[in-house]
């Protein structure tokens, strides 16, 4: 058995490389732009490739039984009819809710007819790292919504699931909402770095405006996008924590406290 992990020296499936070998699975071949460069395990085999880029596909492809699928909705539908073609049997992609801005994704995997695992996971705690710079700078975090809430997952703990989905077969067909274990505010995570830091944040109540342009130094042309759609999201409330994470990977998810403890470095 073949699994391909594309993206996998992104944030999320090089983890999921690293869960399939600590689950002892074998034959992991990674999809990436420049395997030379890669830095993956010598057990994993790294091919050349890239999901917007489909003439690179098929022989990445080949012998292929299951794979991860990162999220790029542009090319999506091309891609699952390649792996279909390829004789592939089951996809675990992180997508959305069929809804969503990622929503694409996991409703042209179910067209394919291939079999399926969607991993739909909420706000990233890796998302908070957008306010290192303004807290190196100036101490604070500027946004406009203080209440506003989410239930954020590790991204950890979202490719430990992909790993566990890709080799048992009980989870083809299932769509799994993933959290983390508590809703927290914006001014919760800001407690937590700042708790982290060991020092205080000042959470600044500041114009959408304000808030672009204090992100815009990390996210560049992203921040208005991010500030109009994503915040205005968690405005709207957040999905109650479940325990899928600890159901299918046999640990608790990741709480937020610890999570800033092992980041702290990339805010100090």
């Amino acid at each position: 058995m073949t699994i391909l992990v594309t993206g996998a020296t992104g944030n999320i499936g090089r983890k999921v490389v690293d869960h399939l070998l600590a689950r002892g699975a074998s034959g992991i071949r990674a999809l990436t732009v420049d395997p030379a460069k890669a830095a993956l395990p010598s057990e994993v085999e790294a091919v050349k490739g890239y999901l917007r880029k489909l003439d690179t596909l098929p022989s990445a492809l080949e012998g292929v039984s299951s794979m991860y699928l990162a999220p790029t909705p542009d090319t999506v539908e091309e891609v699952v009819a390649l792996a279909r073609k390829a004789g592939v049997e089951h996809i675990v992609d992180l997508s959305g809710e069929p809804e969503s801005w990622w929503g694409t994704c996991s409703t042209a995997v179910e067209r394919s007819g291939v079999d399926w695992t969607h991993l739909w996971p909420g706000d990233f705690m890796e998302n908070s790292l957008m306010w290192a710079d303004q807290i190196r700078r100036t101490g604070t975090v500027r946004e406009p919504y203080p209440g506003s809430a989410s239930t954020p997952i590790a991204m950890d703990d979202i490719a430990a699931v992909a790993a566990a989905a890709l080799l048992d077969d009980t989870h083809r067909g299932e769509a799994y909402l993933l959290t983390g274990p508590e809703i927290l505010t914006r001014t919760d995570l800001v407690a937590h770095i700042g708790a982290a830091l060991g020092r205080e944040i000042e959470f600044v109540r500041s114009t959408p405006d304000e808030t672009v342009r204090a992100l815009t130094p990390t996210m560049g042309d992203n921040a208005r996008w991010y500030v109009e759609n994503v915040l205005t999201y968690f405005e709207a409330g957040a999905p109650a924590p479940n325990t899928l994470v600890e159901g299918i990977t046999g640990r608790p998810a990741t709480r937020f406290a610890d999570w800033a403890r092992a980041h702290a470095h990339e805010f100090a």
